[in-house]
């Protein structure tokens, strides 16, 4: 069989091989105290799974599952156009692969290098006509930076996310990461609870009004803020002029006990709505998911674990499968909702 005759359910048995004692590849990734990848970790690396209890890994999942979609079928029938623009960059979908990085954090080092995880997830988003987003992790450095690297090898079509390091060091990622083409740039500002990053030595850091501002200032690319879960946040960095912010408890692996992403989405949506783009992350596993995120008032989402899986199992292949499902998967919801565009797509929808 070709890795173009794969199926979504071959690339996550594959990847289920590859991951064993380190990720179940469970139909349902929800963060359960009983999964492999879940519980307190004592000292070891967090792996898959989320901080301590894992409580807010799971509440992405409870925050979504309250979340229910109304049929609205009788009507002329038509093709949902699931296209999105992005900083005028048109996608296919308004789903984007995540800045998830350092798969020898996740144990996944064994079956994929750094470089190609990086190459698979750029390249592989790009073949299905979206993003991917390339992170920081403790082993990257300015003359050693596998995400910027596959980004210029598609021609700049990606986003890059920078841990909150020195500031100097983080306008050095900026610039290298515009001299690739880059479509925007951004800070993690949840990494300033980063385990890998404090286990290794590698100093991140709270970042303050003025710090965003110069950060912003220093590029004259879009500026996104990512690891917002507050009113106050999400405010503070419109008014340091950031482009965009992420809603985002780093999956659930910086906090424990924080609520669901799709918890406090609404409240940001209520008091930011059209002032900034507003994209949001956590527990999002098909495009229904990504439908009920769109309905609560994101304009875009991200997608994490499921992607790793994806690179693990097989590959940029894997990575565009994967993707080609979320955008199948949403434009179905979309038409068993009656929304022809991400323009009809409101909280109308839902029940």
């Amino acid at each position: 069989m070709t890795l173009d005759e794969m199926s979504l359910t071959q690339v996550r048995e594959e990847a289920k091989k590859k991951l064993l004692g380190v990720c179940g590849v469970y139909k349902i990734c929800d963060g359960d105290s009983m999964r492999i990848c879940q519980g307190q970790s004592y000292g070891r690396p967090l792996g898959f799974g989320g901080v301590g209890s894992g409580a807010s890994f799971n509440n992405n999942i409870l925050a979504l599952k309250k979340l229910k979609l109304k049929m609205k079928l009788i009507g002329d029938h038509f093709k949902a156009d699931t296209k999105y623009d992005f900083f005028g960059k048109e996608l296919s979908m308004p789903i984007m692969g995540a800045s998830v990085s350092g798969v020898n954090s996740f144990g996944g080092e064994k079956v994929i290098s750094e470089k190609e995880f990086c190459r698979s997830v750029v390249l592989g988003c790009m073949a299905a006509g979206t993003l991917g987003w390339r992170g920081d992790t403790y082993t990257y450095s300015l003359e050693n930076s596998y995400g910027i690297n596959a980004i210029a090898e598609a021609s700049g079509f990606g986003v890059k996310i920078v841990k909150p390091r020195e500031q100097d060091v983080v306008i050095e990622f900026f610039k290298k990461a515009e001299e690739s083409g880059c479509v925007a740039v951004g800070i993690d500002i949840d990494g300033c609870g980063s385990y890998a990053m404090y286990t290794h030595k590698k100093p991140v850091y709270k970042k303050n009004s003025s710090d965003l501002r110069e950060l912003v200032s220093s590029t004259k690319l879009p500026f996104i803020v990512k690891g917002v879960m507050s009113i106050e946040d999400s405010i503070l960095a419109k008014d340091a002029g950031a482009a965009a912010i992420v809603v985002s408890n780093h999956g659930g692996r910086v906090l424990d006990h924080t609520p669901g992403t799709a918890e406090v989405l609404p409240e940001i949506v209520a008091k930011l709505k059209g002032k900034i783009r507003i994209i949001v992350d956590g527990g999002i596993r098909t495009g229904y998911d990504v439908l009920k995120m769109l309905a609560i008032g994101a304009e875009s989402v991200l997608i994490g674990r499921d992607i790793v899986r994806a690179a693990v199992g097989a590959g940029l292949d894997g990575v565009r499968i994967q993707m080609e499902y979320l955008q199948k998967t949403l434009a179905k919801a979309m038409i068993m909702t009656n929304c022809k565009n991400l323009n009809d797509v409101d909280s109308e929808i839902l029940l």
